[in-house]
């Protein structure tokens, strides 16, 4: 950064202080939590000859473990985009009203995850239902490895309920898909032929994105050209993981329509990864936003499989 003409080039200067920011605050945490653990040892004797103590020792604990917790979690970001911001869709699919419902569900549980997380959150489009909740949704997550934390929710949620829309109040079972795009700047690796577009797709991929919360239809054409950028940039990055899946020999299912989590109401509550085989039996606390536990046993059988 105190190079001679390092701030000639605007973009890469803000992109390079933005990652010695993320650098420092990671050494900081590093080095507060080493200091905290060298104190824990002294705190403890104290306590055995100090009841009184005890309380100090175990908030000081639970303050190291959640520390730590956070920077393992942070070591799991190695892909290219994983630093950055994410565009998040959501899309009803099997169920009819049911399914609109539910992805409206969805939607609110991932945003309130993102707002728990610390992340701006923008929702950039919505397109409701006919009778209740959302056909799709879209929003922007903004802050530090936002994209490498969505990617964990990319895949069918599906959920078992008795029907709030049944007169015979049956139990329906429903799914809502979720896709997870990085944001990043103008790039020449991909290149949109402006021939290639109408109104409501991206004829060579059959993409469809649309931007409805700007003032003028100029800056709603500019967004959504960015999130057809972004979700043209998943969709190449997919490609590659695919092909060096098929050259090691792996089978990866990396389908849009691939089941990830089950969300059951009725006739018990629990909720279900399936890939990670991670539960957890309040449902509701899940549905508010509390996905952590979800996320983070997904990173860490990721990181595992990669190694």
């Amino acid at each position: 950064m105190g190079a001679e003409g390092f701030w000639d080039d605007s973009d890469r200067a803000a992109s390079v202080s933005a990652e010695h920011a993320r650098a420092n605050r990671r050494l900081e945490m590093f080095t507060a939590l080493k200091a905290d653990v060298g104190d824990l040892d002294g705190l403890a004797q104290m306590a055995e000859e100090d009841a009184t103590l005890q309380g100090e020792v175990d908030e000081q604990i639970v303050s190291v473990e959640q520390r730590l917790a956070t920077l393992e979690e942070q070591r799991l970001f190695s892909g290219r985009y994983d630093a950055g911001d994410a565009l998040v869709s959501v899309n009803a699919g099997a169920g009819g009203t049911d399914a609109q419902d539910w992805a409206e569900m969805v939607l609110r549980m991932l945003m309130r995850w993102a707002e728990r997380r610390g992340f701006e959150v923008e929702l950039l489009e919505a397109s409701e239902g006919e009778e209740a909740g959302i056909k799709s949704a879209t929003f922007r997550a903004s802050g530090e490895n936002a994209y490498g934390l969505f990617g964990a929710e990319r895949g069918v949620h599906r959920l078992v309920r008795l029907s709030p829309f049944d007169s015979a109040h049956r139990r329906q079972t429903s799914f809502a898909g979720v896709e997870v795009a990085p944001v990043v700047k103008d790039t020449g690796e991909i290149e949109i032929n402006e021939d290639d577009l109408q109104v409501d797709t991206h004829r060579p991929s059959g993409i469809v994105v649309q931007c409805q919360n700007e003032r003028s239809q100029s800056s709603n054409r500019a967004t959504a050209m960015a999130m057809l950028r972004a979700k043209l940039l998943e969709r190449k990055e997919r490609e590659r993981q695919e092909e060096i899946a098929r050259e090691k020999g792996e089978a990866q299912d990396v389908n849009f329509g691939s089941q990830i989590r089950s969300y059951v109401l009725h006739p018990y509550t629990m909720v279900k990864d399936h890939r990670t085989g991670h539960e957890m039996g309040d449902v509701q606390r899940v549905l508010d936003g509390d996905l952590d536990g979800f996320v983070r046993a997904f990173l860490l059988s990721s990181a595992s499989s990669e190694r």
